[in-house]
Parts: structure tokens; C-alpha cells; sequence
């Protein structure tokens, strides 16, 4: 029973604190921090396993330890940048007494140099995934802006004309300039489907099941 009060008690303080207007912005971004390692394992540990299991050779339970491996590193970098990025966001705005759009590039800058700046793997395939969204963003920025004009027409068909022309290019040709995420994919795609020797590994298995 005693214990059953003190649960409530602490809920009740917890709760009590969660609800001051002048703790807000630290609390804020103690939820960023959770919010970064929850979304991080959310879309890593589904992607790590299929692409462990595909690709990846070994036994078992270097599978699962390169796939729990992969969602800790996406989930920890994602929680740390969340908590610099939004800690910065504060400590400027409380330096200043207003929020300018500065703060937002100077804090994500810091951040990204921090945390996303180690050239590994997870961090690579981040960066890569915000490149190609921020070209989008800017280019229609662009256009919103009146710096570029109004295309007559969807260049979208184009954007994928280039997209695919290239980047099969250069898998053919140079494919160490390509990621090994990509690399492996293409491999599976186009290079291991030039080959097979009966049934199985032409429809049921990509390559000979070893004996």
C-alpha cells in the first residue's frame, strides 16, 4: 500500500513539474532526445533486418548483432542531434529574447558537424536521404521565390530520366563511387539475375542452396 502512494506521489510531482511554463523549453528538449531514439529504431531496426538478411552473410547471430548494432548507432545519433539541435534553438533564443531563422541553420549546423559528421555507414546513408530532399526543397523554393521561373511543364519525368540514366551509369561502369547499401541492391537486381543453373535458382532462390 505504502508503495502504491509513493507511485502516486511521484506521478503526481512528475506531472506537476511537466505543467511549469518556465521549465518547457529544457523539457522540450529532454522529449526531443526520446523522440530522436524512438523514431531512430523505429526506421532503422525494420530496414537493418531486411537488408542483414538479404545480403548479409554470416551466422545468425552476427545478423542480429550487426542489425541491433545499426538501430542503436541510428538511434543514438538521431537522439543526440534531436537534443543539441533544440538545446541550441533555446539557448539562443534566451541569448536574444526572440527567434530568428539563424538559429535554426547555426544549431542543425553544429548539430550535424557533432553528431552526423562521422563518416560511417548510418551516417552516410542520413545524409545521403536529406541531400536529395533538401535539393527538392530548394529548388521549389526557388521557384517560389521568383529566382527560377514557373516550369511550363512537370519536370519530374525528366528528374527521373536522370535519376536512372545516371546512376545505372555509373553501376555499370564506376560502381565504387556508389554506396555498398546500393551496390549490394544492384547486385541483386541486375547482376545476380544474369545467372542461374535449374529451377530453383532461377524462381525460387536468388543462387544454388549450399549442401
Amino acid at each position: 500500500m505504502a508503495g502504491l502512494e509513493l507511485t502516486k506521489t511521484i506521478l503526481y510531482t512528475l506531472n506537476h513539474l511537466l505543467q511549469q511554463e518556465k521549465y518547457k523549453a529544457a523539457l522540450a528538449v529532454v522529449k526531443g532526445f526520446r523522440n530522436g531514439a524512438v523514431y531512430g529504431a523505429k526506421i532503422r531496426a525494420p530496414h537493418a533486418l531486411v537488408m542483414t538478411f538479404l545480403f548479409r552473410g554470416g551466422s545468425l547471430k552476427d545478423k542480429l548483432r550487426a542489425i541491433v548494432k545499426a538501430t542503436y548507432t541510428h538511434s543514438r545519433n538521431l537522439a543526440c542531434f534531436v537534443f543539441t539541435y533544440k538545446g541550441l534553438q533555446a539557448l539562443q533564443h534566451s541569448m536574444q529574447g526572440k527567434t530568428l531563422q539563424s538559429h535554426s541553420f547555426l544549431a542543425a549546423c553544429v548539430g550535424g558537424w557533432l553528431v552526423f559528421g562521422d563518416n560511417n555507414n548510418i551516417n552516410s546513408q542520413i545524409n545521403m536521404y536529406l541531400l536529395s530532399r533538401i535539393l527538392f526543397g530548394l529548388s521549389r523554393l526557388a521557384v517560389e521565390k521568383g529566382f527560377i521561373p514557373q516550369p511550363k511543364h512537370d519536370p519530374f519525368p525528366l528528374f527521373a530520366t536522370l535519376v536512372w540514366g545516371i546512376v545505372l551509369w555509373l553501376f555499370e561502369y564506376y560502381p565504387h563511387t556508389l554506396q555498398p547499401s546500393l551496390q549490394s541492391s544492384m547486385n541483386y537486381l541486375y547482376h545476380d539475375s544474369n545467372t542461374w543453373h535449374d529451377i530453383t535458382d532461377f524462381l525460387i532462390f536468388n543462387k544454388p542452396r549450399t549442401r
